[in-house]
């Protein structure tokens, strides 16, 4: 392991994910969600945070009951294949949880490949489906190369625009090396997730790097909160002078695969991140390749590339040349030796009023417990 990230029992809590899980399924159960759909959302949830990709696990949660319970998301029913034509489906998501139609579009992908080589399926009616690595992720267990898109809210304003008409709209792609690594790119067309920058408000930073975020006019900031207050995300790469067209291009790629090609709401028509007053609509794209249609030994090619990456000399000793996928293994490392999923005590104080709200026990902590009792007593 190149690369292991180091537990702060000053700042941080371990909670098993079995305490997660069960909180997750409670919550869902209160809003009447369909149990098996619960699952599959504590499932991708408890890996998101698990992975160390913040931004879409728990701290989503309150989105999808705010979905559920407001009635713009469906809790119950099944995806429905619209029209098929040999490696290609289109989908219907039925309005259901994110993470509920893109499973189904996955494994039906999936299915595709096995057959034709190649699967490629594209769902409109759905809703935020989580990490997209998760999709890729089954692609890859089932010895596919994985890719998942989603198109989001209009979050990001394009190169010289002073008004938001584009979503973070993230890419994932996943293959598989030899003896359980491999290349895993799972990332936004922005420069940051939305997400990313809730979790470091959360924090308490009162300073963000440059490229993350704009103010309501699309001019570059510094402060969280003119963000999260108004503003919006950078395309990748930040101003044009700094390749931000480059992410302007990406967004839009995702935006075509997904809302245009699945006839879903895109661009700047898709609901604003956080209402419930009508249908997201979020169009997205699944697709599972078999290496094994071309030419053979590619899981020990893609070994060779990743070990030949992985062993340039580094800028600093201390800092090791990494690819994709490599920072997510050193955090599931962490939190594999301290049996459970490592978060900031700011990050979950805040799902005591969730816990509140619904009337169900707040998970509990394996350390630091009292600071999660002491918050829930003050509310």
């Amino acid at each position: 392991m190149r690369v292991k990230k180091t537990f702060n029992e000053s700042e941080e809590i371990v909670v098993s994910k079995k305490e997660i899980r069960g909180f997750i399924l409670g919550c869902m159960e209160k809003i009447d969600c369909d149990a098996e759909h619960a699952q599959q959302l504590a499932d991708i949830l408890v890996t998101s945070d698990y992975r160390g990709h913040y931004s879409h696990g728990i701290q989503r949660l309150h989105v999808y009951v705010n979905d559920i319970a407001s009635g713009a998301c469906a809790g119950t029913g099944t995806p429905k294949v619209v029209k098929e034509k040999g490696a290609t489906a289109w989908v219907d998501g039925a309005n259901l949880l994110g993470p509920v139609v893109g499973n189904f579009c996955m494994k039906l992908a999936v299915k595709k490949a096995r057959e034709f080589g190649i699967g490629w399926v594209v769902a409109r009616k759905s809703n935020h489906f989580g990490i997209t690595g998760w999709y890729a992720m089954h692609a890859m267990s089932q010895g596919m190369v994985g890719m998942a898109f989603t198109n989001t809210s209009p979050c990001v304003f394009p190169t010289r625009s002073s008004q938001k008409s584009l979503g973070s709209n993230p890419i994932c792609m996943a293959a598989p090396a030899t003896n359980g690594d491999n290349f895993f790119l799972d990332m936004a067309s922005t420069t940051v997730a939305y997400g990313k920058i809730e979790v470091a408000e959360k924090r308490g930073a009162t300073m963000i790097p440059s490229g993350w975020g704009a103010d309501a006019g699309g001019v570059e900031t510094h402060d969280p909160k003119v963000v999260l207050g108004g503003g919006g995300l950078q395309p990748l790469g930040g101003q044009e002078a700094t390749g931000g067209y480059k992410g302007t291009g990406l967004c839009m790629m995702v935006e075509i695969l997904c809302g245009i090609m699945a006839g879903s709401a895109f661009g700047k028509n898709i609901r604003q991140w956080q209402t419930t007053d009508q249908m997201a609509d979020l169009g997205q794209c699944f697709v599972a390749i078999d290496p094994e249609c071309f030419a053979p030994g590619f899981a020990g090619r893609l070994q060779t590339f990743l070990d030949d990456t992985r062993d340039l000399s580094p800028l600093d000793e201390e800092e090791p040349v990494l690819v994709a996928g490599d920072p997510e293994r050193g955090h599931m490392a962490m939190c594999d030796e301290l049996e459970g999923i490592v978060y900031k005590k700011s990050q979950v104080v805040h799902l005591v009023k969730l816990a509140n709200d619904l009337d169900i026990p707040m998970f509990r902590a394996k350390r630091l417990n009292d600071v999660l009792a002491c918050e829930s007593d003050s509310d």
